[in-house]
């Protein structure tokens, strides 16, 4: 179809959408699947909450670069977009590739088997049950975004708002019996990880990362916002405002009314704390909260990923079936059945969470430094939009953050060597894929 007279992406979405796809994207079920885990890394509450807000002030330098980002190059496809101006095609085509081998899908598999394990809190499940459970939720949240992205917005506002007032609720509850109850934020017990002080909070900081990932997802959909000039930088800090807000809070709550060795004991830390603070049914109702959030944060990434996939085709740079909008729907919909498909594969492929989700945060610390080099180069080669937001302490904050990720990758390629090079295996997949796409094209 001639690119000309093919439809159009509409332009719908304002700013609060853009926010309610990065809450719902981030707040998955990070925040209710590493706290026992950080817990068991670290010797005191005190540790742990400064862990949080260094990741969180770490993680605001990252939140400046994306938006002077999504400003200057405001288009369909994000991060994409940023490294095939930075870097040339072929670093873009590797970047789109990684995104839809083992990032992006890594979501659709990990969330899929979190929100299968709640489900199994409330109903028992056989093994053969629970993987068609998984595949239909992902089915589900593909037909939600191959319909349309207002209807898929819908959902996406729906479970924000679901597990935003569930955390705040476990929160506020929690803070309000510190009168009546024990306060265990005082204490301590020795670590362990079993890696020295360095090791475990090296680890326990990318834990917190992964649990805070998901502002960079807004660019995905730059080219369906009203004013994305507007509307990306206020979504971003609008939206990863609310999301350290109640990640401190509840981190607060589990302290103060489980301690650190319950939290660490635990496997479903959120059901732990609504039994102590509203009994049985509690326990049901954030069960069922934390499903919400797990779908969300699934149907918050099959909004943004398949943009990039789309945006790829449309440059000549992936399947050119991939370059299709629906003529009724107005969805890259083959995009969004690519994007399910192969996220039910990782289901296969990968096995268990921590597999799907460390691999994803390992090539997701690549591309921020990637990103953060982008806008140095823009920077430099005036590129994109003269009237883009500008984030302040420029260049200062965004050498701090590339040489942060550096030290987090070496950190990671010493403590974990072997999944790191299974991780990138993934990635270099591309290479075979890349040179078919470039053969016999000018350099």
């Amino acid at each position: 179809m001639n690119s000309d007279t093919q439809p159009k992406l509409r332009r719908v979405l304002g700013w609060r959408d853009a926010a309610a796809v990065l809450i719902g994207i981030t707040i998955g079920a990070g925040i209710f699947a590493v706290p026992q885990e950080i817990a068991r890394n670290m010797e005191s509450f005190n540790q742990i909450i400064w862990l949080w807000i260094g990741a969180g002030a770490f993680c605001v330098i990252s939140c400046m670069v994306y938006a002077e980002l999504g400003t200057r190059l405001p288009n369909t496809g994000g991060e994409y977009v940023y490294i095939n101006r930075a870097y040339g095609p072929f670093t873009g085509f590797m970047f789109g590739w990684s995104q839809l081998l083992i990032v992006r899908t890594s979501n659709v598999a990990g969330l899929s088997l979190v929100t299968v394990a709640y489900l199994e809190y409330i109903v028992e499940l056989g093994p053969w049950q629970e993987t068609a459970m998984a595949i239909a939720i992902v089915a589900a949240i593909g037909l939600l975004n191959y319909t349309g992205i207002q209807r898929a917005s819908v959902y996406q506002k729906f479970s924000a708002i679901t597990k935003v007032l569930g955390l705040l609720l476990l929160v506020l509850v929690g803070l309000s019996m510190l009168p009546s109850q024990e306060n265990h934020l005082a204490d301590t017990a020795t670590s362990a990880g079993g890696r020295g002080f360095l090791g475990n909070t090296a680890e326990s900081l990318l834990l917190v990362l992964f649990a805070m990932i998901g502002w960079e997802r807004v660019g995905y959909v730059a080219g369906e916002l009203k004013n994305p000039r507007r509307s990306i930088p206020k979504a971003i800090f609008v939206g990863f405002g609310i999301v350290m807000v109640v990640y401190l809070g509840i981190n607060l709550v589990y302290h103060q009314v489980l301690g650190i060795e319950l939290i660490r004991a635990s496997n479903r830390v959120g059901v732990e704390l609504a039994q102590v603070l509203f009994g049985p049914v509690g326990a049901v109702l954030i069960a069922v909260v934390v499903m919400i959030s797990a779908t969300g944060s699934i149907n918050g990434t099959a909004m943004a990923a398949p943009r990039l996939y789309y945006a790829m085709a449309r440059d000549g740079l992936f399947f050119r079936w991939l370059n299709f909008v629906h003529p009724r729907f107005r969805t890259p919909s083959r995009a969004v059945v690519l994007h399910c498909i192969w996220g039910v594969c990782l289901l296969f492929l990968r096995g268990s969470f921590e597999n799907i989700a460390t691999g994803m945060i390992f090539v997701v610390l690549i591309v921020y430094g990637l990103q953060t080099a982008a806008l140095i180069i823009f920077r430099h080669r005036n590129t994109g939009d003269p009237a883009a937001w500008s984030m302040p302490g420029y260049p200062y904050l965004p050498i701090l953050f590339l040489l942060g990720t550096i030290a987090l990758l070496s950190v990671r390629m010493y403590f974990n060597w072997q999944q790191s090079l299974i991780d990138l295996a993934f990635v270099i997949t591309g290479l075979p894929v890349a040179w078919f796409f470039f053969r016999g094209k000018p350099k």
